[in-house]
């Protein structure tokens, strides 16, 4: 399907849409709808989560789907690179991709520039601005259609596409790009270092919306740990991947005394599902543990109301994937739940240790045990951090701030390239 003739100048290019596991990004897109940006959304890959949160049944944007494999769209593909080359910016990206390929000579690649081709051919005429979350493949997406259409382009980058591509992509992307925004203080260190103009990085924490959010329960039981009916629960959310750390905790917790009692609840898919509960079994902690899988965001909410700690022992993956700032550690806080991470990433940035969470060195299995027994016992002491965690989030972490300035980036972004923003349906005047 293609955009109609009155299709908005400002275009969203996503990996996936929409997915459990980017709330972040669909809190910005409602934001910034609600301020009167209106966008079409072009995902690279069709949706495989089997339900969604409600923030996306209210985001108004039309929907596109680019083919996610070119050998199943041929007809598709070729009418895309038959369009791309009749334009005149067609030669100038071809140049760039085949420098690119000739560094990167993957069927990742070239993927990535049949997307562009289609995107630049289906996306209507009145398209001034692509705006792409995450600075690899989507920004690789962005980027060659933007130049096949002679339109500018911006992105925001977040973790895993700052720490896993190599440093030649970031510096051409960035050199490129009207502009960049990321999530957290180190990945902006980064690429502003990498940029031959730093100003053109801004660091904007993602924040919270708040309204989306009830109040913290009453005050918890002060549960201890010293009974089956005193049982602490620590929750975790997050996918079943390398840089969560998943193996460390459930270390850490078969470490924790004999006679405590205590349960981990679990949302989050992942391919590590199997290999994680064979390692609860081989604790035999298997039976303290819930694994529930994939939950929308009022599920994840309910799960953090119930517990008593939240905890993420999060670490560099292999690869150098990382976290930035997870969301759920500012959801966690929203609820008054204490929390227990680990120093990695930006996760620092918002946890400070002792006053609004405790940190402990990433891999550090011992570290966490101890963490993980001193709030098992004191739930005086998990009190007072859940409090202070949601007293800063309430004072530095909303999501208006950073959400103003991406739309002002927008704004003027379009204005430069001669087109004046079209307000979202039903927005506010």
């Amino acid at each position: 399907m293609t955009p109609d003739a009155a299709a908005p100048p400002l275009a969203v290019v996503v990996k996936g849409y929409p997915r459990l596991s980017e709330t972040f990004i669909a809190q910005e897109l409602k934001a910034l709808e609600d301020r009167g940006h209106a966008f079409h959304i072009w995902s690279l890959r069709k949706p495989y989560d089997d339900r969604l949160h409600p923030i996306h049944g209210e985001i108004r944007a039309r929907v596109f789907y680019l083919p996610e494999y070119l050998h199943e769209e041929p007809l598709r593909v070729l009418a895309g690179l038959g369009g791309a080359l009749l334009r005149r910016g067609f030669l100038a990206a071809f140049a760039v991709w085949l420098a690119d390929l000739a560094r990167d000579p993957s069927l990742n690649r070239i993927r990535r520039f049949g997307q562009a081709c289609v995107l630049a051919r289906e996306a209507a005429g009145s398209v001034r601005f692509l705006y792409a979350h995450f600075l690899h493949t989507p920004a690789s997406v962005a980027r060659y259609a933007s130049i096949i259409r002679g339109a500018a382009w911006g992105f925001s980058a977040h973790a895993r596409d700052i720490w896993t591509i190599p440093e030649w992509e970031k510096r051409e992307k960035i050199a490129d790009a009207r502009f960049g925004v990321t999530c957290t203080k180190a990945g902006a260190r980064h690429l502003q270092a990498l940029a031959r103009d730093a100003e053109r990085i801004e660091m904007l924490h993602h924040g919270l919306d708040l309204r989306r959010f009830p109040p913290p329960p009453e005050p918890r039981p002060p549960h201890a740990g010293r009974s089956a009916e005193d049982r602490v629960t620590f929750v975790s959310v997050g996918r079943l991947v390398e840089k969560k750390g998943y193996r460390d905790l459930l270390a850490a917790l078969s470490d924790l005394p004999k006679a405590a009692h205590w349960r981990l609840v679990h949302i989050g898919g992942g391919p590590l599902d199997g290999v994680l509960k064979e390692q609860a079994r081989r604790l035999g902690i298997a039976d303290r543990i819930e694994w529930r899988g994939k939950r929308d965001q009022r599920d994840v909410l309910a799960a953090l109301r119930e517990a008593d700690v939240f905890v993420l022992a999060a670490r560099i993956a292999s690869d150098g994937d990382r976290d930035g700032l997870p969301n759920v550690l500012l959801e966690a806080a929203s609820q008054n739940l204490a929390i227990l991470a680990t120093r990695v990433g930006a996760i620092g940035e918002f946890v400070a240790h002792d006053r609004t969470g405790l940190l402990v060195k990433a891999g550090h299995i011992g570290a966490l045990t101890e963490a993980l027994n001193a709030l098992l016992r004191d739930p005086k002491r998990r009190e007072a951090l859940g409090a202070a965690a949601r007293e800063r989030l309430e004072r530095e972490f909303g999501v208006e701030k950073g959400v103003a300035r991406i739309a002002d980036k927008l704004t003027a972004a379009l204005r430069l390239a001669g087109a004046a923003p079209q307000p979202a349906p039903g927005a506010a005047p």
